[in-house]
């Protein structure tokens, strides 16, 4: 199957405007790049407010002022190098209003200032915040998920794996869950479009500090053991057909189902990395995040 025609159009301005790619940059460089592609969301979110877990910034997103709602701590992607709370305020907005439920943005440190595993620490703190603190976030701390997307889905999983505090559901879109990149379609899609193998090896690089560290559990959940993934909650898994990441989040969410793990795994065919970002583009991003929703919808209940 090719690409959807809007994901084709994006994907023809993407290497129309692109003059360099990910690799070849600074990670301040790259940043930058990436938060200028970003389109501004203009849903209207009942509160928003930005919150210190604990020495981590995020980011509060209230759908309605009743407070017997649930909690998604969101980790946002962009390979552990790029990325923050303002490129991903969109998906934020977008999961609260059609959930119902709140929505924390995490704004973890960055590689390659921070390396690992300073993103799992910032990211573990802040959920243990949230747990604690409910009453000032206005949810009820018996009922709260974990996701992300990318590198933000690697987090989660990760944090799901470390069972900090009792979850709900995990929510991992196109998630990084193998950093030694041994699948097949690390190649068969390793020239893009958006995400290539090449920038891979760039985030992953920057992220270990050019450590061989890929075979760490808490790095690559992948790798936990079975007795580890029977323990984990519900999960929603979704790939994208043209992701170089799309075998491992596939292969992963095959494991939980096989662990006995309630888990739908959802490939959205003629799509690429990072369709979940483009909700003002394309129609699979609003479908992918109704499907986000009503599963965040049924475990929050």
């Amino acid at each position: 199957m090719p690409l959807h025609p809007q994901s084709q159009m994006v994907a023809d301005l993407f290497a129309a405007t692109r003059q360099v790619p990910f690799e070849e940059l600074s990670a301040p460089e790259a940043r930058e790049v990436y938060k200028a592609g970003r389109i501004p969301s203009t849903a209207v979110v009942y509160e928003i407010r930005d919150v210190d877990a604990n020495g981590v910034p995020c980011r509060l997103y209230r759908p309605s002022a009743n407070t017997n709602i649930g909690l998604l701590v969101f980790y946002h992607g962009g390979g552990w190098v790029i990325g923050d709370l303002d490129t991903h305020d969109g998906i934020c907005r977008s999961l609260a209003n059609k959930s119902g439920h709140a929505v924390l943005s995490v704004g973890y440190r960055l590689a390659p200032e921070h390396k690992f595993p300073a993103a799992i620490d910032d990211s573990i703190a802040a959920l243990k915040w949230a747990h604690k603190n409910a009453t000032v976030l206005g949810i009820d701390p018996s009922r709260i998920a974990v996701g992300g997307d990318s590198a933000g889905g690697n987090i989660a999983a990760i944090v799901a794996q470390q069972q900090i505090v009792p979850l709900k559901f995990q929510m991992l879109i196109y998630p990084a869950v193998d950093l030694t990149m041994q699948f097949p379609s690390i190649v068969e899609n390793g020239d893009g479009p958006i995400l290539t193998a090449a920038s891979m090896n760039w985030f992953v690089n920057h992220y270990l500090g050019g450590a061989n560290g890929a075979t760490d559990v808490k790095v690559s959940p992948m790798l936990a053991s079975d007795d580890v993934l029977k323990l984990m909650p519900p999960a929603l898994v979704v790939t994208a057909q043209f992701d170089p990441l799309r075998d491992e989040g596939e292969a992963y969410g095959k494991r939980l189902v096989e662990n006995g793990v309630n888990t739908t795994i959802v490939r959205f065919n003629g799509q690429f990395h990072a369709f979940f970002e483009m909700l003002e583009i394309l129609d699979d991003a609003e479908v992918a995040h109704w499907q986000a929703a009503a599963l965040l919808r049924k475990y929050l209940a």
